[in-house]
């Protein structure tokens, strides 16, 4: 059984995701020892799902979109899970109609419903493009308060927030997170052989090892990483985030350091 690593180069925006990991080979097909124990494989389909709303966001938002919480007023607190997802989708239906009839870019939105655990309480996380203000927001929710935000990125794109939304999630979703169907969704370039076991070992010992990330992919600044070890076949795996060398954040937050000096 030979074994090679494969790298998934994932192009969101000014942010570059990579995925490195074991390759199996046999003769005739992928060999019964080379795949992950159980509580490997729960452990890395929970990081994919999160990557890949991650990657979504990235590579459709930018500094001028927006997050948004919907909360609901006593009276207009949903029932169960399928009320809240339904007022959700009015919600996002009217939000659809106001951007066309102003002349405003079609809706884009990724959003995920939670419920409290304390008092059962609905409410919704929201990313969405910009061009609309507070009182427009309110008067089309109608529900209940509207608190907004400007997106803020950082070497990781608007990860953070990500992940902050997929933790929120009610279970009693049908899914996870929602999104229009209008949104770019990153296509992965692989790439076999060209690092070897060694050097994937080498890259997992010490994922803030800045130097040697920076040496892999050019254009880029490294911004973090992360490894899974298989104890099985003693494959690793690495999920690393780059940042364009002229991404927009990175000049933004400088000129605002130079002007505050």
């Amino acid at each position: 059984m030979r074994c090679c690593y494969r790298e998934k180069l994932y192009e969101c925006g000014d942010y570059l995701e990579i995925n490195i990991y074991p390759v199996y080979k046999t003769a005739n097909s992928r060999g019964k020892k080379s795949k992950p124990t159980k509580e490997i494989q729960q452990k890395l389909n929970e990081i994919n799902a999160e990557n890949k709303f991650i990657r979504l966001c990235n590579a459709n938002f930018h500094i001028t979109d927006l997050k948004v919480e919907l909360t609901y007023k006593n009276e207009y607190n949903p029932s169960d899970a399928r009320e809240a997802e339904r007022q959700l989708r009015n919600f996002l239906r009217r939000l659809k109609h106001y951007r066309k009839r102003n002349g405003l870019p079609e809706l884009k939105y990724v959003a995920v419903t939670e419920q409290g655990s304390r008092k059962g309480r609905f409410h919704h996380h929201l990313i969405v493009n910009g061009d609309i203000s507070l009182r427009d927001l309110v008067s089309l929710w109608g529900k209940g308060r509207v608190g907004i935000n400007i997106l803020q990125f950082n070497e990781n794109g608007i990860a953070d927030l990500a992940r902050y939304m997929i933790k929120r999630s009610t279970a009693s979703c049908k899914k996870k997170w929602n999104a229009s169907k209008n949104l770019i969704h990153p296509q992965p370039r692989k790439r076999d052989g060209r690092l070897s076991k060694r050097r994937v070992l080498e890259l997992a010992r010490d994922t803030e090892n800045v130097r040697e990330y920076e040496k892999l992919y050019e254009g880029y600044f490294f911004s973090e990483a992360r490894k899974v070890y298989n104890d099985i076949n003693g494959g690793v795996y690495i999920y690393a985030r780059y940042y364009k060398k002229e991404a927009e954040f990175w000049h933004t937050t400088h000129r605002m350091k130079k002007m505050n000096r």
